[in-house]
């Protein structure tokens, strides 16, 4: 069997980041989403020790990102194209420094179609000089996390959704996932958090913080849209074994609760969408308080030796995403 992908918490030879580069898409929350990211890009190449590669989605967007960031150390500034700034879902999976694979992307479900979203992992693939091998499979990045041992967590809800891999089963998911990113065992939860429209991906639900250890949220405050699915996860997890045969430690963080953007309530924010730095954990904060701070000192019990840096992450989730979902290590 091949080799699986490494963890996240794994030496990085780079932290790749999408730079928000299109205003029609993201009208008053353009400049705000911009302000985010530079925040976060700083995060990443300061105390996080990474060295950032900054992508930008069009000329524009290049131009504003040199203004900000151009000449910062540790901070590569990469001009391509995308439909947007999603590189979890859109890039390259990389299974080492060399070599990453390419699944086919087609707009979480045909959702979002937009130009160059299918040409991001060979733009990434290419710079980072890593042979990129294609898979047939239509999947995303935020849909799977890993343990760096080959055990693999991922919903239902996503991965056998009938808008990806009509047919798919969790057997020929599984066959899938083993062949092309040497997984050794999947790890199915349920349903992910309402209103998200990537039908659900792990990386808002429940992540990896070491073999046999996963972090899942615990519902925070009155309205909390998701109490019921966070619940489910924590159960299913508790009862789970890993590749190695472990019984997994399951700790539970608190969710940021009711958050609205844009006037909308139930906005799928997650404190899960964190960033695993070489040298810190960003953690993404969305205006609640309390419930910010409590994750903070949660995941620094969870990774000791890493400073957690929480910011803000409000402009971003008004696309759907947060920091997990802009982002992809390339492994050293």
């Amino acid at each position: 069997m091949s080799r699986p992908v490494p963890a996240e918490w794994a030496p990085h030879r780079a932290m790749w980041v999408g730079f928000p580069s299109h205003e029609d898409l993201w009208e008053d929350n353009l400049v705000p989403a911009q302000d985010e990211v530079e925040a976060l890009a700083r995060a990443l190449a300061g105390p996080g020790g990474e060295t950032v590669r900054l992508m930008t989605g069009s000329d524009a967007g290049e131009a504003e990102a040199r203004r900000r960031l151009g000449g910062v150390d540790g901070i590569e500034i990469v001009p391509g194209r995308f439909g947007d700034v999603w590189l979890r879902d859109t890039g390259p999976i990389f299974r080492g420094p060399s070599a990453a694979v390419g699944f086919t992307f087609n707009g979480w479900g045909g959702k979002y179609d937009l130009p160059h979203d299918d040409e991001v992992a060979t733009q990434i693939a290419t710079h980072a000089g890593a042979a990129l091998a294609r898979s047939g499979a239509i999947l995303e990045g935020g849909a799977l996390d890993h343990d760096g041992e080959g055990t693999v967590l991922t919903t239902r809800q996503c991965l056998l959704n009938l808008n990806r891999n009509a047919g798919w089963t969790e057997t020929s998911a599984e066959a899938v996932l083993a062949r092309d990113l040497g997984a050794r065992k999947v790890l199915w939860l349920g349903d992910g958090l309402q209103n998200d429209h990537t039908d659900g991906h792990v990386d808002n639900l429940a992540r990896f913080a070491a073999p046999g250890f996963v972090l899942c949220p615990v519902a925070f405050g009155a309205g909390d849209p998701n109490g019921d699915v966070y619940d489910a996860a924590a159960r299913a997890l508790a009862g789970m074994t890993d590749a190695e045969g472990r019984r997994l430690k399951v700790v539970r963080i608190p969710s940021p609760g009711w958050v609205e953007v844009d006037g909308v309530g139930g906005a799928p924010a997650s404190h899960m969408n964190f960033i695993i730095a070489n040298q810190a954990v960003i953690l993404p904060v969305y205006g609640e308080g309390l419930a910010g701070s409590l994750a903070a000192q949660g995941l620094a019990e969870a990774f000791p030796g890493r400073e957690v840096i929480a910011l803000s992450s409000n402009a971003l989730l008004s696309g759907g995403g947060s920091f997990h979902c802009i982002s992809q290590q390339e492994p050293a």
